[in-house]
């Protein structure tokens, strides 16, 4: 089941791309940093698939995950956030996580191996705390990028509780460690599909037109 579900996300994934690359040349630049974001997650994705298929521990490319994410979600965020101080606390967080993470792998290497606890939760809460601008923006604003929005929130929110629990897992049954990478298949699930939303809803008619 933990398979299919994995499968079904990155064949929403692998679609999401699709469509936005269609429009990377018509919109805007958090659109076209978006849709980088998406290329990069899925490269990131079926690369893991691979290590798997050939044997060996795909674990260390969580770290390029999360920190991918971060670094190009912040990006994006800096492309539509409007107020001057949440892009300085962006730039700020930014460089000042960026050599946190940096200064930790380089004083314990074997983290690269495992999960990492602060990477994990910094990161995303972080992005948490952005995607909670742009919402407090869109009180008073065009709503650019809602579903997506609703998107990272949701699921930033639900993996890092399930992803804080990765190493937990390692020492519980079988089952209960399923249980919490089905959740977050279909935490993952849910997110591409309101991607797809965001685009059906913003993007589909500019596309036709």
């Amino acid at each position: 089941m933990l398979t299919i579900l994995a499968n079904i996300g990155n064949l929403i994934l692998f679609l999401n791309l699709i469509i936005f690359s269609k429009g990377f040349s018509k919109h805007g630049k958090a659109y076209k940093v978006f849709t980088w974001y998406l290329g990069i997650i899925f490269s990131i994705q079926m690369i893991s698939k691979l290590v798997v298929y050939i044997h060996f521990q795909n674990l260390f490319l969580s770290h390029f995950y999360f920190i991918g994410q971060f670094i190009i979600l912040s990006f994006f965020y800096l492309a539509i956030l409007k107020e001057d101080y949440q892009k300085k606390a962006i730039k700020l967080c930014l460089v000042f996580v960026l050599m946190i993470l940096v200064i930790q792998y380089a004083y314990d290497t074997s983290l690269f191996f495992k999960f990492n606890m602060l990477e994990i939760s910094i990161t995303s809460f972080l992005l948490i705390i952005y995607a909670a601008f742009h919402f407090y923006n869109m009180l008073n604003e065009k709503k650019e990028f809602y579903y997506v929005n609703i998107g990272i929130l949701m699921y930033l929110f639900g993996s890092t509780i399930l992803f804080l629990v990765g190493n937990l897992t390692i020492s519980l049954s079988k089952k209960m460690s399923l249980i919490t990478w089905i959740l977050n298949s279909i935490l993952y699930i849910i997110y591409q599909i309101l991607i797809l939303i965001e685009w059906k809803k913003s993007y589909y008619k500019k596309s036709v037109k």
